[in-house]
């Protein structure tokens, strides 16, 4: 079984800057693609940035230049720093991550959603 937990969740200003990260753990192989996405009152959940195993990156046009997504293949995490937050971006954030459990099992998870409010 694997779990993600994600952390770093608050309530900042607009204009402030706010860092999750995200903890993988459990039964895994190896971690492919690992991703933040965000899902907003009344609106579908949306992807914010990924990463590749290799450190590709990729973003969501809302964000680029203000957020920048990371990981650390050793300790299994992967972390969204969130620079310039604008009411817009509060949602809940959740973590996902492609993974390998053996040779032949392969499955996204995801993890429990942390909030994040920006007042105006």
């Amino acid at each position: 079984q694997v779990q993600l937990v994600e952390s770093g969740g608050g309530l900042v200003q607009a204009g402030g800057p706010l860092r999750l990260s995200c903890a993988a753990s459990g039964t895994i192989f190896s971690i492919n693609v690992m991703g933040w996405y965000r899902q907003a009152p009344g609106k579908q959940r949306e992807v914010v940035a990924t990463i590749t195993s290799g450190g590709s990156t990729d973003y969501a046009d809302s964000v680029k230049g203000r957020f920048t997504i990371s990981r650390d293949n050793a300790k299994k995490m992967v972390y969204l720093q969130m620079n310039s937050l604008q009411p817009e971006d509060t949602a809940v954030y959740y973590c996902n991550a492609d993974v390998s459990t053996g040779w032949t099992s392969r499955r996204v998870y995801w993890g429990q959603g942390t909030q994040v409010t920006v007042s105006s």
